[in-house]
C-alpha cells in the first residue's frame, strides 16, 4: 500500500453527550456585568486608553470601521455583555473571532458551559469529542451555504432562532439535477452528502439556547453587524466530529474574509482593537489590507491610511517601543507576531500590556461617558 495515500479514519470517532462533560467553566460564574465597576489600570495604560478612545469616538463620527478581533479568551473570562453593549451603542461595527472563539461562545449560550481539561481528556481520547457541540455547528454551517452565509452568521441565526431548518435529501437532489452549474450546487452536494451519510432528518431541527443572552454571536446578528470567523482545518473540537466538512467550513469562512476585508476598506481613520488575538488576527489582517491596496490601486484610489491599531495582550511586547517600528531580526521581539504583523500595516499602532477583560471594560466605561 501507498503510505502516502493511507489516513486515518476520522467517521468513526466516537462522540458524547456535551452535557456529560465535566466543563470547567460556568457562565453564571464569568459573565461580567457591564456596569460595574472594573478593577484600576497604570497611569500608562490609562493615558493610552484614553487616546484609544478618543480615536473610536473619532472613527465613529465619520462612520469609518471600528473592528474588535478577538481571541477566545475573551469569551472564557466573561466579556459577552460588554461587547453586546459596544454593539448596541454603535461603538463597534466588525467583530472577528477564530473557530475557538465560537464555539466557546456557543456552547455558554446552549447550555450555560464550557471549557475542559484538556490534558486529562486527550489521554483518554475524548478531548472535544462532544456530539451536540460538533453536530448542531457543523450543520447551521452547512446549511448556511446554502444562502451563502458566512460562518458567524450562520452560528449567530442559530442561536437566535433555536433552530436549523434543513431541507430534504429529495430537494436537494432535485437541486443538483436542475442546476448543475449553480454556485450554490456544491453546498447543496456536501449537506446531501451528510444527510445521507449519518442518516440524519430533514425538516425544522429544534436547538434551544438556555442562556443566549450571553451570546455575542446572537448579539451581532440582532444589532446588524457582521461577525467573521477564521477558522483552521483541524484547529477547532468540531473537527473530530464525523459530521465535520472542512470543505463547508472554509466556504463559509471565505464569505467571512470577503466580509473582513470590506470592513478593512472602510478602516480610513477608523480603529483596529485586536485584543487577545496572536495569530489569527494580524496573519488575516494583513492579507485584507493587501488585497483592499491591491483593489484601491488598480481603480487609482490612494493606499490604506489614517487607521490606528490598538493591540492588547499579556505579554510584554518584548521590552520593545513599537512606536518606533519594528525591532530587527536579532532582538527576540521581532518574533512576536502580533506586534510585528501590525506595526507594518501602516497608520499607527500602540501596544497595551494588559488582561483583555480590563481593557475592554475600561474601553467600554469610558466611551458611555
Amino acid at each position: 500500500m501507498n503510505r502516502i495515500s493511507t489516513q486515518l479514519d476520522l467517521k468513526h470517532v466516537r462522540v458524547y453527550p456535551v452535557r456529560t462533560r465535566s466543563s470547567i467553566a460556568k457562565i453564571d460564574d464569568i459573565l461580567v456585568l457591564p456596569d460595574t465597576d472594573p478593577a484600576p489600570l497604570s497611569e500608562e495604560t490609562n493615558r493610552h486608553l484614553d487616546e484609544c478612545v478618543k480615536r473610536v469616538r473619532r472613527a465613529r463620527a465619520r462612520d469609518a470601521t471600528v473592528s474588535l478581533i478577538y481571541g477566545a479568551h475573551l469569551v472564557k473570562n466573561g466579556a459577552g455583555l460588554i461587547v453586546q453593549q459596544l454593539l448596541a451603542q454603535g461603538w463597534v461595527n466588525h467583530l472577528a473571532t477564530n473557530g475557538a472563539g465560537t464555539i466557546h461562545d456557543w456552547e455558554f449560550a446552549y447550555f450555560g458551559q464550557s471549557t475542559e481539561s484538556v490534558r486529562d481528556n486527550v489521554a483518554t481520547g475524548c478531548f472535544g469529542t462532544w456530539d451536540e457541540t460538533g453536530k448542531y455547528q457543523n450543520m447551521a454551517v452547512l446549511v448556511g451555504n446554502l444562502c451563502g452565509a458566512g460562518y458567524g452568521e450562520s452560528l449567530g441565526r442559530m442561536i437566535q432562532e433555536d433552530q436549523i431548518c434543513v431541507p430534504s435529501a429529495d430537494d436537494l437532489r432535485r437541486q443538483i439535477q436542475e442546476l448543475p452549474a449553480d454556485p450554490r450546487t456544491p453546498a447543496r452536494a456536501d449537506l446531501l452528502q451528510s444527510l445521507i451519510e449519518h442518516q440524519l432528518p430533514d425538516g425544522v431541527w429544534s436547538v434551544p439556547h438556555v442562556r443566549k443572552d450571553s451570546s455575542i454571536l446572537r448579539a451581532a446578528i440582532e444589532f446588524d453587524v457582521p461577525l467573521t470567523v477564521h477558522p483552521g482545518i483541524g484547529y477547532d473540537i468540531i473537527a473530530t466530529h464525523p459530521m465535520y466538512q472542512g470543505g463547508a467550513l472554509g466556504r463559509a469562512s471565505a464569505v467571512d474574509f470577503a466580509r473582513f476585508g470590506q470592513a478593512v476598506e472602510n478602516l480610513e481613520d477608523g480603529v483596529v482593537l485586536s485584543v487577545g488575538s496572536a495569530i489569527m488576527g494580524p496573519q488575516v489582517f494583513e492579507k485584507s489590507v493587501s488585497c483592499v491596496n491591491n483593489l484601491r490601486l488598480q481603480h487609482g484610489r490612494p493606499v490604506l491610511s489614517g487607521h490606528y491599531i490598538c493591540v492588547v495582550d499579556l505579554q510584554d511586547g518584548g521590552g520593545w517601543d513599537w512606536t518606533v517600528g519594528e525591532p530587527p531580526a536579532t532582538n527576540p521581539a521581532y518574533y512576536l507576531r502580533f506586534c510585528k504583523s501590525y506595526s507594518r500595516m501602516g497608520g499607527q499602532m500602540q501596544y497595551l500590556c494588559c488582561d483583555n477583560l480590563l481593557f475592554l471594560h475600561h474601553l467600554y466605561h469610558r466611551l458611555c461617558k
